[in-house]
């Protein structure tokens, strides 16, 4: 298999396990306090990747062209624009159809990709996109009703959410590309100077909206570290990824994800699957082999 295809898989399994802890957490800290979280307790690791990569590999580090921090830094506002929407989503009583539409990222990428970076897919690329997504929703187990979709704001956010992430891809590809070195190097720069700015960012909004949070960012270390941890492995498979491959079908490959969140939760919890959730497991399992074989 292509490269790209064993970090996608490693940053949905990642992901998955990370949003299980950022929702824990989002129970002691507000939605940008958890967002910092993701951001500041990974970023010695990120370093440490950063530079055990370029000992591993002997290359040096690229300049940071203009056109690199332009994308890097946009991409920076988006994703903690992004996790926020998700985290705020998380607070709505419709949590589920929230969420559920946060998910829609995938389709988001590919339409914005394709009017806005100049990246369009193949037909069958479209269409294991639009499967893909639709076995997703199904797995969501929600119904979607006028009053859950138009009368929730939980449902904004979660669609806020999902084009904010979208972006945040299509611009890390662009930010990885403009600094023509070696792929897995250029996502590791990326990946680090983000989560630098990222970093400092968030932590000067928590200390102005309410650096009692910061307090609390320090108590709940254990998770905290859990949740950056996680993070961290989780972007360096996307960032990776998406450096290798359109960012559409890295996110089509990602809705994996959602499998191994319900493999992880009848394992554990032994609970039955229902036909409808078979047909969503279907789905998402046929867009894969679509996008593997065929896209």
């Amino acid at each position: 298999m292509e490269i790209w295809i064993y970090f996608t898989l490693l940053a949905a399994f990642m992901q998955a396990v990370r949003t299980a802890g950022q929702k824990q957490l989002s129970a002691h800290l507000n939605a940008m306090a958890t967002t910092s979280v993701r951001y500041v307790y990974a970023l010695p690791f990120a370093w440490g990747y950063l530079f055990w990569l370029l000992d591993y590999r002997d290359i040096d580090v690229p300049e940071l062209n203009s056109s690199f921090i332009q994308y890097a830094v946009t991409a920076s506002v988006m994703q903690i624009i992004g996790t926020a929407c998700l985290i705020a989503a998380f607070q709505y009583r419709n949590f589920a159809v929230s969420t559920s539409l946060a998910k829609t990222e995938a389709i988001q990428a590919a339409i914005v990709g394709a009017l806005i970076f100049s990246a369009p897919l193949s037909a069958w690329g479209w269409f294991s996109v639009i499967i893909g997504v639709l076995g997703v929703l199904i797995l969501s187990k929600v119904r979607f009703t006028y009053n859950d979709v138009f009368k929730n704001p939980g449902a904004g956010f979660g669609l806020a959410s999902g084009l904010g992430l979208a972006i945040t891809m299509l611009l890390v590809r662009e930010s990885s590309l403009a600094l023509n070195t070696d792929l897995v190097l250029s996502a590791a720069v990326t990946l680090v100077f983000m989560i630098t700015v990222q970093s400092v960012m968030s932590l000067v909004y928590v200390y102005l909206q309410n650096k009692q949070q910061l307090w609390v960012m320090l108590t709940q270390w254990r998770l905290c570290l859990f949740v950056g941890i996680t993070s961290v492995i989780g972007s360096i498979g996307w960032f990776t990824a998406s450096s290798f491959q359109a960012v559409a079908y890295v996110k089509a490959l990602g809705q994996v994800e959602i499998l191994i969140t319900l493999v992880i939760t009848y394992r554990f919890f032994k609970e039955k699957i229902s036909l409808k959730e078979y047909l969503g497991m279907v789905l998402i399992l046929a867009s894969v082999l679509i996008l593997l074989l065929w896209a």
